[in-house]
């Protein structure tokens, strides 16, 4: 991470965050997630692409795992696959809602400029924010995650859909969480309505390069025009 364009530690709103200054107002706003036992500089390489327009926040998980190791809910990994702490992932939806809504007054960027994106667990709850509250954002993206089957009773209501757009990103050999969850996303996407891309590359779990452009090539679409 380049530390001489990211702010100090900020910890004045609902959750930590470092933030990217741009050139003049801002345009858009992106918030970028770390995945489980990760922290907020993870993603900084993924703002490379991203224009000097845009105000993008790289935000800290709310659970101190160990030194420098944050996540939004903790899960085990069994037999069966993840287990997630529900009670824990649903405290820090309600956060992310609040904190994103205290970034747009703070930098004035609307709704309809505002992409939330995130790595793994990170993807999960971008999801998690996106389909349960459509109106608060433009877009998100999920990067090598998944969408939890039990957020179902908590997604709005398919008109409040319309206007949101996803993007689904994954490795074709992904042993962490495997690309089944691509297509269980993708698939319950198109039965919401939800507009989105899914892109799968090769590799493990991670952001390849190809997947940073392609998710760069997306925000551009999605913030660019509205």
């Amino acid at each position: 991470m380049n530390t001489a364009q990211w702010s100090e530690l900020r910890i004045d709103l609902a959750l930590a965050f470092r933030t990217r200054p741009t050139e003049g107002n801002a345009q858009r706003l992106l918030v970028l997630l770390h995945g489980v036992g990760g922290n907020e500089t993870n993603l900084a390489a993924l703002a490379a692409s991203i224009p000097n327009d845009t105000r993008i926040v790289l935000a800290r998980g709310p659970l101190t795992l160990g030194p420098s190791q944050h996540a939004w809910f903790r899960v085990a990994f069994g037999a069966h696959g993840p287990t997630p702490d529900l009670d824990a992932a649903e405290a820090s939806r309600v956060r992310l809602i609040a904190f994103v809504s205290q970034l747009q007054a703070a930098f004035s960027v609307p709704a309809s400029k505002t992409v939330v994106a995130g790595f793994s667990q990170g993807g999960i709850m971008s999801a998690s924010i996106g389909l349960t509250r459509p109106d608060a954002l433009a877009g998100f993206g999920i990067l090598a995650g998944r969408i939890l089957p039990e957020l179902a009773p908590q997604i709005a209501e398919r008109a409040a859909l319309g206007s949101l757009r996803g993007f689904i990103g994954h490795g074709r050999d992904d042993t962490k969480l495997p690309v089944d969850w691509a297509y269980k996303a993708d698939s319950w996407l198109k039965e919401l309505g939800v507009d989105h891309d899914t892109r799968l590359y090769p590799g493990d779990h991670g952001i390849p390069p190809a997947m940073q452009a392609d998710f760069a090539q997306w925000f551009e679409q999605t913030t660019r025009h509205r």
